[in-house]
């Protein structure tokens, strides 16, 4: 079955975008400017992170049929299962992506924010690499 990518496209290319823009203005004397950038990242990252799991969970329970719900009990199955698939490389990775998007919901400083932007540009790579995964699969 065909998924609709659209909407994590557009959540991939606006996390890129993000971390474009926050590398280009990173060397500004201009703190105000470089906190609202990184904010940007970490909601970027948020979004396509979200997006992300959501789509691996749709296309898992598509294409593996209504037994894989048993196997799917948290989000570490999903991952385990994705990758399982073929449609992401790394599930340990996946679930640092997890335990970061979970510090983004309770806390918000700029050690946090700083911290979320190192990881959000490794989840990115990761994020793209598992778009193309589900465009090559989609019919």
């Amino acid at each position: 079955m065909s998924l609709e990518l659209e909407s994590l496209r557009k959540s991939v290319a606006d996390l890129a975008e993000a971390l474009d823009t926050e590398t280009r203005f990173s060397a500004m004397p201009d703190e105000p400017l470089r906190n609202t950038l990184r904010a940007g990242v970490v909601q970027g990252f948020e979004v396509a992170y979200e997006q992300s799991w959501k789509m691996l969970q749709r296309w898992l329970r598509e294409n593996l049929g209504p037994d894989i719900e048993e196997q799917l009990r948290t989000r570490r199955d999903l991952f385990r299962q994705g990758a399982q698939a073929g449609l992401i490389a790394d599930p340990a990775a996946w679930f640092e992506y997890g335990q970061t998007r979970s510090l983004t919901a309770h806390t918000y400083d700029e050690s946090v924010a700083i911290s979320v932007s190192a990881v959000a540009r490794r989840f990115l790579d990761d994020a793209q690499a598992f778009l193309h995964a589900l465009e090559a699969r989609n019919d």
